[in-house]
């Protein structure tokens, strides 16, 4: 079977089953269960949607450059998914955690995280890059899938905790875990939606099917829409526009509000594209053509948030240039900051290994500090 929105993509209605509030040439569409849930949100809220995605992909472009300049090992792009990212992330709340894959640079930006942030671990200077709880958001998982398992457990946590179904929003939390299509595939995520599912817990599954896991398409991987996956565990699902910023936001808080409300996990789908690589050792036009990727141009996140707001008098060309000189400065600054970075005293792979001191990693840290006096010696 073919996947119904690679179709869509030159089009301007969204399949049937598809949540889809904005259509690509910026106009609001009315749908009577979601609709609802972006009504509140006023001009400066819609505006900082705008900013967040035009932010987080200059610094990707930004990131991909430093890579092909020698300054980064890898970067993943998240070009053209920044509606699904933004937008569901701005559903969340404050105790919310979350739990990202590897490219969910838009996600960290509106948690809060400084993009700079994401650069030493490509840098290869720290094996992680920063403190999760600072804003409820987890370090990079690069082990496909396995993230989804720490999710559920947080998620149980946070159940025999009764930090859901209080009814007070100032208590109630659920985990949120992004994923990519591939990540279907893998045991982990399967077993993660079993247990989710078993336990009704606080979860939050936003798989970004952005049509290839690295040079395999989704209809490889799967002969049913993906959002069947989560349908085939008994959890509630639904299909999002994932290039429609808005409808990502509104299926995103739905799903939240049945979190925090005790009534369990929820599977969304948001279909959008990966425009550019997989990482930036991957060439994808050894697998797909450039007429694919034509289609997905149009249907561009960011062009269509602008076409929106311009259309409802809330951007003029002052505030487009004063997005695209903030855009700019956050690049600016990431690259000197990358630039600056050098590698952590051996030693601090060994600091957040347990919460407490642990005798086989103390073990470790000295045999490791042993070693490199060693060569401290033979100089």
């Amino acid at each position: 079977m073919t996947e119904p929105l690679t179709a869509l993509a030159g089009s301007h209605e969204a399949e049937p089953g598809t949540v889809q509030l904005l259509d690509p040439r910026g106009r609001r569409v009315e749908e009577p269960t979601y609709s609802p849930l972006v009504a509140d949100l006023d001009a400066e809220a819609l505006r900082t949607m705008y900013r967040d995605m035009v932010v987080t992909r200059t610094f990707d472009n930004t990131a991909t450059a430093l890579q092909r300049q020698g300054e980064l090992g890898l970067w993943p792009p998240s070009l053209g998914q920044e509606g699904a990212q933004v937008g569901s992330a701005h559903a969340l709340s404050a105790r919310d955690f979350v739990f990202p894959a590897y490219r969910e640079h838009g996600v960290a930006r509106v948690r809060g995280l400084d993009l700079g942030e994401l650069l030493p671990v490509f840098r290869g200077v720290r094996h992680g890059g920063w403190d999760p709880a600072a804003h409820n958001f987890n370090i990079y998982t690069f082990v496909i899938g396995a993230h989804t398992l720490h999710a559920v457990g947080y998620a149980l946590g946070i159940q025999r905790d009764g930090d859901v179904g209080t009814g007070d929003p100032a208590r109630d939390r659920a985990a949120v875990v992004y994923f990519g299509d591939g990540a279907t595939s893998q045991g982990d995520t399967n077993e993660a939606l079993v247990f989710a599912a078993s336990n009704n817990a606080p979860v939050v599954f936003f798989l970004q099917n952005n049509h290839w896991a690295i040079s395999v398409p989704t209809t490889t991987q799967s002969r049913v829409p993906l959002v069947q996956r989560g349908s085939g565990f008994g959890i509630p699902s639904v299909r999002v526009d994932g290039n429609d910023v808005l409808a990502c936001y509104a299926v995103t808080r739905a799903a939240l509000e049945r979190a925090h409300s005790g009534s369990g996990p929820t599977f969304i789908e948001a279909v959008t594209y990966r425009m550019g690589a997989h990482t930036t050792s991957d060439d994808p036009t050894r697998y797909r053509d450039r007429a694919e990727e034509d289609l997905w141009r149009e249907r561009d996140p960011i062009a269509r948030m602008r076409a929106h707001l311009r259309e409802e008098g809330l951007a003029d060309d002052a505030f487009l240039a004063d997005v695209e000189d903030e855009a700019h400065a956050v690049a600016d600054a990431a690259r000197s900051y990358c630039r600056g970075l050098e590698a952590a005293p051996t030693g601090a792979m060994f600091d957040h290994v347990y919460t407490a001191d642990h005798p086989l990693v103390a073990a470790e840290r000295a045999e490791a500090e042993a070693f490199e006096a060693a060569f401290e010696e033979t100089r």
